[in-house]
């Protein structure tokens, strides 16, 4: 068999999409059905239960376990403040008291007369739920949160760090081969999901954290300076929650890579734009991109095609009105791709041998592979359901 098909990662101008946006736990949803939300907007909120601080009363007053509950001076359900006394001994004759100021804030959850422990709640932890998407909210979930809709310009990336990010777009190089240097970042893009062309160097992600940038896209980034940035060796199984200051997606791959010259143009098309960004990914069960998702004006949006699904809360499928979404295609010989599990995660290739049979991996396994050229090195041997297509 000489070709297949294969998914790419979807880069479309305009789309209808959804979004899932749920609480942790149950909680208050803060919107209507019909109602339009900005990105920034809070659709739902719960408190989650504060940390609990074991006191050993016992130990600390120097009594049998049994007598603590008798030397309360606050009783369960009873709020308490740093600084405030809640348990004293009555002492000998009267004197010799002891006692004991609470160091913690919080309510009384439970006092024990066989361990002599006592458990103070602390604050609850408030959990807000942006919308994220500036759209309409086509569906309300009771205690959980809404499901919300919009047409957009949709890009997926490759690879990301960093979770959700707001900002206009704003164009850093003037082509998609460009490098992203730290010297084209500048003050004025605080606050911006800044665009590169070619590969971004680590020195160019700390000049962006330190000038305050929501989010970075370029083409590719070096393996050993998304080490240097995060001070870790990174895996790839699902990313999203590091804390490093600023947003990060690659849109090709691992390397001096440049941008697609669609996607690029299909920024610049949108610079100065409102955007939302979001770097978590996910390769295995459950796969997850990071994504750019660029609110189009209501005219644009008579003319667009709708996702077909909303399961993930954060991607769908789409048909392009102009039929150039990069979601997908045929797989022949002579097309690139990009490999996207280890050991050549982030690896791009052309296409250089379809073998109808079955072959022999590293592993011992047996599955339909194809061979991949990359440009330097010798050609490798993958299982097909490890690439997707690259269009540039």
């Amino acid at each position: 068999m000489s070709q297949a098909y294969t998914p790419g990662l979807l880069v479309t101008p305009q789309i209808v999409h959804r979004v899932r946006r749920v609480l942790p736990i149950a909680g208050d949803v803060l919107v209507t059905q019909g109602a339009t939300v900005a990105a920034r907007d809070v659709v739902a909120r719960a408190n989650l239960p504060g940390d609990v601080v074991p006191i050993n009363l016992a130990k600390l007053l120097a009594i049998p376990p049994g007598d603590v509950p008798s030397c309360m001076l606050k009783q369960p359900g009873e709020r308490v403040e740093v600084g405030e006394v809640i348990a004293r001994t009555k002492g000998i004759f009267g004197f010799f008291k002891s006692e004991y100021v609470s160091r913690s804030a919080g309510t009384i959850e439970s006092i024990s007369s066989i361990t002599g422990q006592m458990l103070i709640r602390g604050e609850p932890l408030p959990v807000d739920v942006q919308a994220y998407l500036a759209g309409r909210v086509v569906e309300v979930l009771p205690n959980e949160g809404c499901v919300i809709e919009a047409a957009v310009t949709f890009v997926q990336g490759i690879f990301g760090i960093g979770g959700e990010a707001f900002g206009p777009i704003r164009m850093v190089c003037d082509h998609h081969e460009t490098p992203l240097t730290p010297e084209l970042i500048t003050e004025e893009m605080r606050g911006s999901i800044i665009i590169g062309g070619g590969r971004v160097s680590g020195d160019a992600v700390r000049q962006g954290i330190a000038c305050g940038v929501a989010a970075i896209v370029s083409g590719g980034i070096d393996d050993a300076d998304l080490k240097e940035i995060l001070g870790y060796d990174l895996g790839v199984a699902i990313t999203g929650t590091e804390q490093v200051g600023t947003t990060l997606i690659v849109t090709e791959g691992f390397g001096d890579i440049a941008m697609a010259q669609r996607t690029f143009e299909l920024f610049q098309s949108c610079a100065g734009r409102e955007a939302s960004a979001n770097g978590a990914t996910q390769i295995r069960a459950g796969v997850m991109r990071p994504e750019v998702l660029i609110p189009v004006s209501s005219a644009e949006a008579a003319t667009t095609s709708k996702s077909g699904s909303d399961s993930s809360g954060t991607t769908g499928e789409a048909n392009a009105p102009d039929g150039k979404a990069a979601g997908g295609g045929m797989l022949e010989v002579g097309c690139f791709v990009r490999i996207i599990r280890d050991p050549y995660f982030g690896t791009i290739g052309k296409v250089t041998q379809l073998p109808s049979q079955p072959g022999l991996l590293a592993s011992g396994s047996k599955a339909r592979v194809l061979e991949v050229q990359p440009p330097t090195g010798p050609a490798v041997l993958v299982p097909r359901a490890n690439v997707e297509i690259v269009t540039n």
